[in-house]
């Protein structure tokens, strides 16, 4: 991944895990428990590690990936539930773009 990537969340169903990262800890704990959510079922649903990041220009990201090995994850699967969290979280993410870029980019000098 880009180092200039940042994520603000994620689930790893090898793992078990959530993790979220605390420079984000302005956000609300609704929002937070929402993103929680939409990780951990995403994983459940079609296996691996999901991510929600922001770009390079602080655009949302949603990432997917799974071990080589791992003959249970549904690639195919992935992709459409990507696209269906997008449609069904817009506005979300939206919101989550506008906080990026007011306190998180501004700190980094908009880097």
């Amino acid at each position: 991944m880009d180092t200039s990537n940042v994520i603000l969340c994620g689930a790893n169903s090898y793992e078990q895990k959530f993790y979220f990262n605390e420079r984000f800890s302005k956000i609300p704990e609704s929002i937070r428990e929402e993103l929680q959510i939409i990780c951990v079922l995403f994983t459940e649903e079609v296996g691996g590690a999901f991510m929600i990041g922001f770009d390079e220009d602080g655009s949302v990201m949603l990432i997917t990936d799974a071990n080589e090995d791992d003959i249970l994850y549904d690639e195919i699967g992935a992709g459409l539930l990507v696209k269906e969290v997008q449609k069904r979280k817009s506005e979300l993410f939206e919101s989550l773009e506008m906080f990026y870029r007011t306190f998180i980019d501004t700190q980094n000098g908009g880097k």
